[in-house]
């Protein structure tokens, strides 16, 4: 339920706050005092698009607050799902709108997206204004109505979840034939691309190892006389060479050693050093050998190198790429090899998931067919209540090829004239009829709606008298089970309230102000005598408004 709405600097309002309650909440003012100001502001918070052009002139923003309370377990889940919290008494959203084009959304305090909040919106409060009744012109729509009164979510649900698998097998079917005309061509391609690759023994990491190979190949004689160099400096050649000095130093520290004890630890190192510059002069003996290597294998890891640079500029960049490359091609070519075997899996995995997505199909119609006659027995009977006396109303199902909603076509028909044949609603409703049909519609769906707020916006278009009572009686009786809020012209409509607000527009210093105030018994008899007489109330005009407010009471 929405319980408080808090709107700044949106058009003619600067600052106003509204406390919303259960029951029946009508909002009345004079034509152009802000009412539709309210519902622009109540859709800003449902994160739907709204225009930079609703900030109030003179101001760099605008911000709603709506605060819910006692909202549905999809609401619940939303949050959840989302990181927010759901166990908390109130749902606090808020949005600012900025020239710059900037939307600030948060949820409960912590940041949100508008996507979020669209997402929430169609879960928290459910608009109905003039234009939702041409929906009503759509037939798309019209089986909505059916399936949310049948209660068809989860076997819609099933059914399209296995109508897209006939749809994706149906596709990979019907582009695995297409390509049967260049099939020949693309398996040569494929057995050419992959004996090349096989032939090629391409190794993971091997550019690499021979990219370093080389570089060392490149330099060997640079390493051979830097080996030689050392070799002669350990060794010695004109002059005494490192191992020979150290070994001269072993034998004089071992005399020193055996004269004064103290000495035989320095005498341990210098004869550890000797044996490791000794092991280090054998080793570079055998470096040395090895860097002479094989004179040709230069041109053999230039040759591969060149080889695996071709292979990378048509299959992949590295070598981990031509081998995915591969993989595909083998996979690919194995299908094509065996088209018909493959072919003939494929239909047989397509006519299983037809007759599967078929077999759903026909339960939803069969349930369809059913609640049909049930929608066009109620909404009837709420029409003929809202003085529409002589209306008939058939829901018209057809069949046709599976879709996304299944095989039906599903269209309403409407007669509101005795003798009339039912033709499409979009032939023959006024927008009065409209209004009424829509109401109507709604109140046989309210069973089957988790929504817990309606906004009806001036659902009394085109309609007085006895016809506005009807629907104001009818709004009464929808709100006793979810709060219920209406934008209303009609006096009769205006007198059943529950909560009446009054939307008030003011000049003050050159501007325009609207407030809007919870009427208590005189003020709602002031404001129904207005409605009813305009600008000059009568007596008979007061009286009028306090039998109506009697005959709620």
């Amino acid at each position: 339920m929405l319980n408080s709405l808090y709107i700044e600097n949106i058009a003619v309002i600067e600052k106003t706050e509204i406390e919303l309650f259960s029951g029946l909440n009508i909002l009345t003012g004079e034509t152009g005092a802000g009412k539709s100001i309210v519902i622009d502001a109540i859709n800003a918070i449902l994160g739907q698009r709204t225009s930079r052009e609703i900030i109030r002139n003179g101001s760099d923003s605008a911000t709603v607050f709506a605060t819910f309370s006692d909202y549905n377990d999809t609401v619940k889940t939303k949050l959840e799902e989302n990181g927010y919290s759901s166990g908390e008494d109130e749902l606090v959203i808020s949005r600012t709108l900025s020239l710059n084009g900037k939307n600030t959304c948060r949820i409960n305090g912590k940041p949100a997206s508008v996507s979020l909040l669209r997402e929430l919106g169609l879960n928290l409060i459910n608009i109905h204004g003039q234009h939702e009744s041409y929906e009503l012109f759509s037939p798309d729509t019209h089986i909505k109505y059916i399936d949310n009164l049948a209660g068809n979510s989860e076997l819609l649900a099933q059914y399209r979840q296995s109508y897209k698998e006939y749809k994706r097998i149906k596709k990979l079917l019907d582009d695995f034939v297409k390509s049967e005309t260049n099939r020949e061509q693309r398996i040569d391609l494929l057995t050419y691309q992959v004996d090349e690759l096989e032939q090629a023994g391409i190794e993971p990491g091997e550019i690499e190892a021979l990219t370093d190979e080389r570089r060392i190949l490149m330099n060997a004689e640079k390493i051979t006389s830097a080996l030689h160099k050392a070799k002669a400096y350990l060794d010695g050649s004109d002059t005494t060479g490192a191992v020979d000095s150290l070994d001269d130093a072993v034998t004089a520290m071992q005399k020193a050693s055996d004269l004064n004890p103290e000495y035989e630890e320095l005498f341990s190192r210098i004869n550890d050093l000797y044996y490791e510059l000794q092991d280090v002069s054998n080793e570079l003996s055998d470096a040395i050998d090895n860097s002479e290597g094989n004179p040709y294998r230069l041109d053999e890891v230039e040759e591969r190198l060149d080889l695996l640079g071709k292979l990378s500029r048509k299959y992949g960049s590295d070598e981990e790429e031509m081998l995915e490359f591969l993989e595909n091609a083998r996979a690919e070519l194995d299908k094509l090899l065996k088209f018909d075997d493959n072919v003939s899996e494929l239909e047989a995995e397509l006519n299983r998931a037809f007759e599967n997505a078929q077999k759903l199909a026909d339960k939803l119609s069969y349930i369809r067919e059913k609640t049909s006659r049930q929608f066009e027995k109620r909404v009837k009977e709420e029409m003929q209540f809202l003085n529409m006396p002589n209306v008939e109303l058939v829901v018209a199902q057809n069949k046709r090829e599976l879709g996304s909603d299944g095989q039906d076509n599903i269209e309403l028909l409407i007669s509101a004239n005795v003798g009339e044949i039912p033709k499409p609603v979009a032939k023959i409703a006024s927008g009065g009829e409209l209004s009424r049909m829509m109401l109507a519609i709604k109140t046989v769906l309210a069973s089957t709606d988790v929504i817990d707020t309606l906004i009806f916006d001036e659902v009394d278009t085109g309609i007085s008298g006895s016809a506005a009572q009807k629907v104001g009686l009818k709004l009464l009786e929808v709100s006793k089970s979810r709060q219920v809020i209406c934008v209303t012209h009609q006096a009769q409509i205006a007198a059943l309230a529950d909560s009446h607000f009054l939307i008030e527009k003011n000049v003050s210093d050159g501007r325009t102000y609207t407030e809007i105030r919870l009427l208590d018994h005189e003020g709602r008899r002031s404001e129904l005598a207005r409605i009813i007489d305009g600008v000059n109330v009568t007596e008979t005009a007061i009286a009028h408004a306090e039998e109506l407010l009697n005959y709620k009471e």
